[in-house]
């Protein structure tokens, strides 16, 4: 089935929309939260959250892309869960870590007072993504939002660890030059 059956299914209340959203997208889904967790268990519990929340979304959201948009919901679970859950209790804190790397760069506070300033940031941290070349967003998207190794990202895309830490190092630095010129 495809996006826009999966997304009126939600919107028809059918509970058909769950299995054929699992179908779908189960497997990425699971990676998302697998590579942020470090544990199988959690990955699925975070999943498994990710199909409650798209319910409770659609209606009133319809989504553009669902595929992003469970990806967003995946992750943004299972980070509230490896931070409810001490992450360096389960796979070594790598994507504890990789959050400390980002937020050198992002503005601090999760306050729901800030939503809007959020979506800005958001929509600034995107353009910056669309206009970097593809393998440096690749690199960026996949330490930051994948929560993988540099050696991971490096042996993916055939490159050096050095290299990819390197990149990454030098598109913090870009980012956080534009957001602090955007006022950020």
């Amino acid at each position: 089935m495809n996006d826009a059956g999966i997304i009126a299914l939600y919107w028809q209340r059918s509970e058909r929309a769950i299995p054929e959203t699992e179908n779908a997208y189960g497997r990425y889904c699971h990676t998302v939260a697998y590579n942020l967790l470090r544990n199988a268990e959690d990955a699925e519990e975070s999943v498994n959250d990710t199909w409650l929340a798209a319910w409770n979304a659609m209606p009133p959201e319809r989504p553009n892309s669902l595929k992003a948009f469970l990806g967003r919901i995946t992750r943004n679970i299972s980070v509230t869960r490896l931070r409810r859950s001490g992450s360096q209790k389960r796979g070594g804190g790598e994507a504890s870590l990789a959050i400390d790397e980002l937020s050198e760069c992002l503005p601090g506070g999760s306050d729901p007072a800030r939503t809007a300033e959020n979506r800005e940031l958001l929509r600034s941290i995107d353009a910056f993504l669309s206009l970097l070349p593809k393998r440096e967003r690749v690199i960026f998207l996949g330490r930051y939002f994948y929560a993988l190794t540099a050696e991971e990202i490096a042996a993916r895309l055939g490159m050096k660890t050095a290299a990819v830490k390197t990149s990454l190092y030098r598109t913090r630095k870009l980012l956080a030059q534009k957001l602090e010129e955007e006022g950020y």
